[in-house]
């Protein structure tokens, strides 16, 4: 068994990278030309929508090349932009949504009951 396989990774390691600061104009063709030199790709979603323009999600079979990918294309340069790679973490996402919705809620009760903020 090589050493790659037995050596222990950071909890936030996973195979889903969240890349940003990509130039809008990227394909997912390109997006597999370049993370798909460091290993197979399950699934690559590049954000099309006005607020998720330049981010891009990029599942990987395995997690040691979702790994080598981080750490090697963390600042590359696709068109003169230079790549922002994480590890996904669905817990961050979701801790951040439930924040929002509680302060909707909270917003919504002081203007029901008639609740100013002064």
């Amino acid at each position: 068994m090589n050493a790659q396989r037995t050596a222990r990774l950071p909890p936030d390691v996973n195979r889903v990278l969240f890349v940003r600061n990509l130039p809008f104009k990227i394909t997912t063709e390109e997006m597999y030309e370049v993370f798909g030199k460091y290993g197979a790709i399950r699934q690559i979603r590049v954000g099309n929508a006005q607020d998720t323009r330049g981010t891009a999600f990029v599942i990987y079979e395995d997690i040691f090349d979702a790994k080598n990918a981080c750490e090697h294309l963390q600042g590359f340069n696709i068109l003169g932009r230079y790549l922002i790679v994480l590890y996904y973490q669905q817990n961050k996402i979701t801790k951040k949504m439930n924040l929002q919705k509680k302060e909707d809620e909270l917003k919504e009760m002081k203007a029901r009951y008639g609740v100013d903020d002064e």
